[in-house]
């Protein structure tokens, strides 16, 4: 199923297999929404290494117990050609300007998380 021109349904799925519930649903729209925004901005695919994630498996993988993966608010990301710094400055841009909406932005060494939660969080956890 279709999100948007580049995003199918399936990049979003919790990894475990379990169904995606109807309010997830409606945020992980919006995240593709946000996502779709970032790709035709920069004319790069985008790989979407995680975004919902059903309870179960959330906690199978040491994931905080209110993150926003279980809310399908959230994405863990890789753009081709880009460095996770530059994806993760790119993306604080746009949110300055208005272009995408405010919320968890963080930095990994191999992908950048992006959520919609609302209110602005920021956070670097990559190792030298």
């Amino acid at each position: 199923m279709k999100l948007t021109k580049n995003f199918n349904k399936s990049e979003f799925e919790s990894k475990d297999g379990s169904s995606m519930p109807k309010e997830v649903f409606y945020n992980i729209q919006k995240v593709a929404n946000q996502l779709q925004f970032l790709r035709d901005y920069l004319g790069k695919s985008i790989r979407v290494n995680s975004a919902y994630r059903s309870p179960r498996h959330n906690a199978s993988i040491g994931g905080v117990k209110n993150s926003q993966h279980v809310l399908g608010k959230a994405s863990d990301i890789v753009v081709s050609g880009l460095t996770t710094t530059e994806v993760y400055n790119i993306i604080e841009e746009l949110i300055d300007k208005g272009d995408m909406l405010q919320g968890g932005l963080g930095l990994y060494n191999s992908f950048v998380h992006y959520d919609i939660r609302g209110g602005k969080a920021r956070w670097n956890n990559t190792t030298k």
